[in-house]
């Protein structure tokens, strides 16, 4: 039977290489957007015959979220997969953010995993069946410099994400994974570099000097540093693929050996976060 994927963040990078491959590799792909008009790329580059239908949602309104899941399971009766790819970076120090931008950041990044996960459960669940992934990122494991407010929307994914696991999945066969990259070559990072340039208009306070530091060592890497950070977007679906067709899926794993070795001493004694499970689930649930 053909799985059914609904992935978000399917206009650029990740999302477009994850619904592409996906697609080619059989599955009945939704790949959604938050703007249409961006569905170019994707839709001309879709193999022939590709199960893809292009779809809106926008994972900060829970009314787009909603129509698009209910016109799914209208279509094909079933959400197999649920990729939460949609996210942006952020760069800016707490003092500097403001009000609206620290909502942004955790809605985008956070508050629309959590949104579209909702949506979908209740069929997954129906089902006994489903996988959900969320693409987090090192930022979720290891804090940043000038990246606290991202990383704060990714540690609360991985947070979510292991929670679910502790008894969603041992009680009704749904699984959770993050999967967390180092870097990726794609428009995100373009974006993220753009907003690091627009950031030298900081106010010339304390922070200056760090931020310029940040910005040198960044500016520094050597080619060979920065190719062991960065992967391409289909190197990073490639991973997020394995992960889809696991028979005992990770509730964690990293895309690189280069994200590994930054997130040792978290992930060290547990790099599939599978003991961490079992650990809670015969805490809190032994008789499940």
């Amino acid at each position: 039977m053909t799985k059914v994927a609904l992935i978000t963040g399917t206009s650029t990078g990740l999302g477009q290489s994850l619904a592409l491959e996906m697609a080619r590799q059989g599955f009945t792909v939704y790949a959604t957007m938050r703007d249409l008009s961006k569905a170019g790329q994707l839709t001309t580059a879709a193999p022939p015959g590709a199960a893809i239908e292009v779809m809106k949602l926008d994972v900060t309104a829970p009314d787009s979220i909603q129509h698009c899941v209910d016109t799914i399971i209208q279509d094909a009766g079933r959400i197999d997969i649920l990729i939460n790819n949609a996210g942006a970076g952020f760069v800016k120090t707490t003092e500097h953010a403001s009000e609206q931008e620290v909502h942004w950041v955790t809605d985008v990044n956070y508050l629309g995993v959590v949104r579209c996960t909702k949506a979908v459960l209740p069929h997954m669940r129906k089902a006994r069946s489903g996988h959900v992934i969320n693409i987090s990122s090192v930022g979720g494991l290891v804090g940043q410099p000038f990246n606290e407010l991202y990383c704060a929307a990714k540690f609360a994914v991985e947070g979510y994400t292991e929670a679910l696991a502790s008894y969603v999945t041992p009680a009704f066969n749904i699984n959770f994974t993050a999967v967390e990259p180092g870097g990726i070559h794609s428009e995100f990072a373009n974006n993220l570099l753009t907003q690091l340039e627009q950031s030298q208009g900081y106010p010339e306070d304390e922070y200056q000097s760090v931020f310029d530091q940040y910005i040198v060592g960044m500016r520094s890497r050597s080619p060979e540093q920065t190719e062991e950070i960065y992967q391409t977007a289909d190197q990073v679906a490639a991973v997020v693929l394995q992960v889809v067709q696991a028979e005992e899926p990770p509730i964690r794993v990293r895309t690189s050996p280069w994200a590994n070795k930054f997130c040792n001493f978290k992930t060290g004694l547990d790099k599939d976060g599978k003991k961490q499970q079992k650990q809670v689930i015969e805490s809190f649930l032994p008789n499940l």
